[in-house]
């Protein structure tokens, strides 16, 4: 059995903290409290092999917070979620991820990039290509999910495992860690 422990931190409301709940605990919380930490555990299963997944859901940060080296010690994979609503959310997700790449010292590392709030139409400012194209920039995966409607929180999740286990050539297993930005 694996070990991943994701944590989870971005712009104040893009959805990351109501993509995790949907995820653990299968409903959406419509009320938007802000996040200082909480901790949650889930067994997920990926292709035939079970994940314990310890997930941290860290306060939000945003392109002028100092980012804690502890979001990159012994992580071995990233999600990074902005609201396809916001482009201030999208921008502060670009310089996220450049600090993090500086943290860890590496040219790149496994990450999934999510767009949330996908169900929000009308909102909609960040086109599917745009997450796409900057995914690609990145090496990283790209997904688009919507926490309120249950769309793709559990393949976002499985999807940061398996981009670790290509990362690691599919290695034997050894304990990993994943955030979730």
């Amino acid at each position: 059995m694996s070990r991943i422990f994701i944590c989870s931190f971005l712009t104040t409301s893009p959805g990351k903290s109501s993509l995790t709940i949907q995820f653990v605990e299968g409903q959406f919380v419509d009320s938007y409290d802000p996040t200082i930490e909480n901790t949650f555990n889930k067994m997920v299963n990926v292709n035939g092999q079970d994940f314990n997944l310890q997930l941290v859901d860290t306060a939000g940060q945003d392109e002028y917070s100092i980012f804690p080296q502890s979001h990159s010690m012994d992580i071995h994979g990233y999600v990074l979620v902005y609201s396809v609503t916001s482009m201030k959310s999208f921008e502060v997700v670009q310089v996220l991820h450049d600090k993090l790449l500086d943290m860890v010292g590496k040219i790149q590392v496994p990450t999934v990039l999510v767009g949330n709030k996908k169900d929000l139409h009308m909102e909609r400012v960040i086109k599917p290509e745009e997450g796409k194209k900057l995914a690609d920039s990145w090496g990283a995966a790209f997904m688009e999910s919507s926490a309120k409607e249950n769309e793709t929180a559990v393949e976002v999740f499985k999807r940061i495992i398996l981009e670790m286990e290509k990362a690691d050539g599919n290695a034997p297993q050894e304990e990993k860690k994943c955030s979730v930005m």
